[in-house]
């Protein structure tokens, strides 16, 4: 089983929008598209992102304007500012508001897919492609498998699902909605009953204190 990572794309530039998203998709990314930034907000609001990449000038919100109001919500997505703009303030603007890379038009694509693979792996926390919970208590990123003394724990497919998502949002409150979205493909009903048995089955291998419930919100694994 492998985990897509989703990314939204901000690009006014519907042909470069176009050129992005086919050459990600057929890299085994997720890409969703805005063509402004309060398209951007809406999927942002709705769906499950792994990563952003913003183009900085877009109609009704800029990406920087965007990326702010992501972070005042406390959200530490990764983000890749894609501009034309050239001056040491903009990119010193755009770290300030806490993106993660920053790449300048025009670019290669394999330049981007260099920077994304970068900070997609950067974000799970990996050390060769394994998250060690803690000792003897490994997750392999690549089989999306989680072994305990070296034996594989016997997990089901949403559980792993669920489990990976934890641990590339440490220590970030994950909604509901969030999580169904990542969980439950589009012709399925999220089952709220089925959720606690996944943390349930989860809290038992990894540790109850690892998993924090936030009443009527979501949940929080704590890193």
């Amino acid at each position: 089983m492998v985990m897509t990572t989703t990314i939204l794309l901000l690009e006014d530039d519907i042909q470069l929008s176009d050129t992005v998203k086919q050459f990600l998709t057929l890299k085994g990314y997720e890409v969703l598209t805005a063509y402004d930034g309060i398209q951007a907000e809406e999927i942002a609001y709705e769906k499950h992102i792994d990563l952003m990449l913003l183009d900085v000038k877009v109609p009704h919100i800029s990406g920087f304007d965007f990326l702010k109001g992501i972070r005042e919500e406390g959200k530490e997505i990764p983000a890749i500012f894609i501009t034309s703009l050239n001056s040491v303030e903009d990119v010193e603007r755009g770290f300030a508001l806490g993106c993660d890379d920053y790449i300048r038009k025009p670019f290669a694509l394999k330049e981007l897919l260099v920077r994304v693979e970068s900070l997609v792996k950067r974000s799970f926390g990996t050390y060769e492609d394994k998250i060690i919970l803690e000792e003897g208590l490994i997750f392999d990123l690549k089989e999306l498998i989680l072994t305990k003394e070296n034996k594989k724990v016997p997990l089901k497919t949403k559980e792993v699902k669920l489990l990976a998502l934890f641990l590339q949002h440490s220590n970030t409150l994950l909604g509901y909605s969030k999580i169904n979205e990542a969980l439950w493909e589009y012709d399925e009903e999220p089952s709220a009953g089925s959720l606690r048995t996944y943390i349930k089955t989860l809290r038992a291998n990894i540790g109850k204190e690892k998993i924090e419930t936030v009443k009527n919100v979501g949940y929080r694994f704590v890193k």
